[in-house]
């Protein structure tokens, strides 16, 4: 059994988790989430703790253990604080605003790029080239921003496009120039 399935998970005061009918519903400040699980896993909630178990010993289980442990910690986490990623826009003229509750995306198209949120996530623009993605799904927040880091991804060559805020991006060297011969045959 692996280290991470073990652990014992502290709810925070103002959390509520209730395992229930193969579903473990954690209700906090900033929403609720449900996770559905399977049942070679069992989840206790006492005394102010979580601990998941398995039930068969097994390589399989034993990493979905260690899955649904990081699962119901995101959840705690997410329902208490939430989660965001942030992206840059770089290059000449690539900008983002927002339309009322969509977000608008100038990244050298013919046309800007609207997005509509999901249920669960919000877009914020903190400057012209840099957008917010919240939400209290890590899941969703992070496959929100992998959408919208898709629409422009970030060329070798000159480095546009949209990226991760401290996404290292590698270069590549472009055409060397052909050396001209000092004859000069035509």
């Amino acid at each position: 059994m692996g280290r991470i399935g073990k652990r014992q998970l502290v709810i925070p005061a103002g959390v509520e988790v209730k395992v229930a009918g193969g579903e473990i519903h954690v209700k906090g400040p900033k929403g609720t989430l449900v996770q559905t699980y399977v049942p070679a896993i069992e989840i206790k909630v006492a005394e102010g703790k979580v601990l998941t178990l398995c039930t068969v010993d097994d390589t399989k289980t034993a990493a979905l253990q260690g899955l649904y442990n990081s699962l119901i910690k995101n959840m705690i986490v997410g329902v208490t604080t939430g989660f965001q990623k942030e992206l840059d826009l770089v290059g000449v003229g690539y900008r983002a605003a927002m339309q009322g509750k969509k977000l608008q995306i100038q990244v050298g198209y013919s046309h800007p790029v609207e997005i509509d949120p999901p249920v669960g996530i919000e877009f914020a623009v903190a400057s012209n080239t840099r957008i917010v993605v919240k939400g209290t799904d890590r899941q969703k927040v992070g496959q929100m921003s992998a959408v919208i880091r898709q629409i422009r991804k970030v060329e070798p060559y000159k480095g546009k496009g949209i990226r991760y805020v401290g996404e290292v991006v590698r270069r590549k060297a472009g055409k060397a120039a052909k050396a001209v011969s000092a004859g000069g045959g035509a």
